[in-house]
């Protein structure tokens, strides 16, 4: 009987401990913090080049990214997590992890967006075939910095600095992966 009771206040004890974990990493308000952190990005991005608009318009959907961390000495990655749109409607989220592998030392914070050019693109995004490799490029937004980009292989890639000091040469690609809402 001892025995039994003595198991069965372990597995109470592991409940309210896996309960708690639970509670405390649930946040109410963490769809409306994320909600407003990729419309700040997105108003960041037309802000630094209103000629940007034209690929919000007109792409078929497209990836925001409001942080992605990253750092390294020698072997450096990164990671962040951002929304997924199609034809301008949020229709999921998207996480993206960065290995790179060279010279390079620091580490820093950025906003990146993927604008997709067609379905097919997109699609491909979702399945969770895609990557950036090391010879995509991404444009550093600044005024007019839109105006002469253009797609290549269906996306087109733009990125704006954070905070953070970062010196590299390296190689390496970005993974993503796709949730549905």
């Amino acid at each position: 009987m001892r025995k039994g009771a003595m198991y069965g206040l372990v597995t109470i004890c592991l409940i309210v401990v896996l309960g708690m974990s639970a509670w405390a990493a649930w946040d109410p308000m963490l769809e409306q913090k994320e909600k407003a952190a990729v419309e700040e990005t997105i108003t960041k991005f037309k802000q630094a080049d209103p000629s940007m608009k034209v690929f919000f318009e007109k792409a078929y959907g497209y990836a925001v990214f409001p942080g992605i961390g990253k750092g390294g000495f020698i072997i450096g990655g990164g990671h962040g997590d951002g929304w997924v749109y199609e034809k301008g409607r949020h229709i999921g989220r998207a996480s993206v992890t960065q290995l790179t592998v060279g010279a390079q030392i620091g580490g820093q914070s950025y906003r990146e967006i993927i604008f997709f050019e067609d379905k097919k693109t997109l699609d491909d995004f979702k399945q969770g075939n895609w990557e950036l490799s090391a010879q995509a490029s991404a444009i550093m937004v600044d005024a007019g910095a839109s105006k002469d980009a253009s797609y290549d292989h269906g996306v087109a890639v733009f990125t704006m600095p954070k905070k953070g000091a970062m010196a590299e040469a390296s190689v390496g690609g970005q993974k993503f992966k796709y949730t549905p809402k």
